[in-house]
């Protein structure tokens, strides 16, 4: 049977989209913004150091029309920033990735407040003063027909409690697996869908300190009930899905990409 082409395109194509990626400099936001960028998106990414936001940008130019805004994103007059530069650019927003994020670990005795604050602050206040500040531009861009998104990178340590001690890190992306639903409720009625991804475990600067040693990544792997690391494609597959007709009637969910982490012991 030939691969009808064109519905493909009509299902998965994003063909004159526009997003924002933060985070989009490395590691999952770097592979989410590439595979939108493939399926035809123009992509602003951000990332607080300038440099590495504008080299990766570069790179990504490559697949498709892209450019970097450097921001601090763990403050709302940083998501405010941000939003003014992406309105100076576009009249409207189709897709608004909330990537951007850090962890902190720490033993529970000594686990320090300035640790616990910026993990909020950037993973859970972030998202929600970066959407805030954007939904003129994403209402400009939704229809019935076809929602504007908002899709949030949580992770499986929000659906699971994680071996490690870091307790900021699992209560942001818990908190930001409940925001998404609680926003997906008040934005339907405005044809904005909100969704998350809880990516397991993937080659990035926060899983460095694991995935770098081959005998930690193996043991890892082996914990994971497919057997294996995630590749850039597992995540690009996902929110291109998110982000696309296929996905439009879908909102208040979160997604699993992590080989079935979420339901190991």
């Amino acid at each position: 049977m030939a691969i009808n082409t064109e519905r493909l395109i009509h299902l998965f194509g994003l063909d004159g989209k526009s997003a924002v990626v933060t985070g989009g400099s490395r590691g999952i936001g770097y592979m989410i913004a590439g595979g939108l960028l493939d399926a035809g998106c123009r992509v602003i990414i951000s990332a607080r150091k300038a440099e590495q936001a504008a080299a990766a940008a570069d790179r990504l130019a490559a697949r498709g029309p892209c450019e970097a805004i450097p921001a601090d994103l763990s403050t709302p007059e940083g998501c405010g920033g941000l939003a003014e530069a992406v309105a100076k650019r576009w009249d409207s927003l189709d897709i608004l990735v909330n990537n951007a994020g850090a962890s902190w670990g720490a033993a529970l005795d000594e686990f320090p407040a300035h640790g616990w604050n910026k993990v909020i602050d950037i993973n859970l206040s972030g998202p929600f003063f970066l959407t805030q500040r954007l939904l003129e531009l994403l209402r400009a861009a939704a229809s019935p027909a076809d929602p504007a998104r908002v899709i949030n990178v949580a992770s499986v340590d929000g659906l699971r409690v994680p071996d490690l001690e870091t307790y900021s890190y699992s209560a942001s992306k818990a908190g930001l697996v409940h925001l998404t639903r609680h926003l997906a409720k008040r934005l339907a009625s405005e044809h904005i869908t909100v969704n998350a991804i809880a990516p397991g475990p993937f080659d990035s600067k926060m899983m460095a300190f694991i995935l770098d040693d081959p005998e930690a990544r193996a043991e890892l792997a082996g914990r994971v009930p497919l057997g294996r690391i995630g590749e850039p494609d597992d995540l690009a597959a996902a929110a291109v899905y998110l982000a696309a007709r296929a996905g439009s009637y879908l909102t208040g969910a979160t997604l699993p990409v992590g080989g079935g982490l979420a339901c190991a012991d």
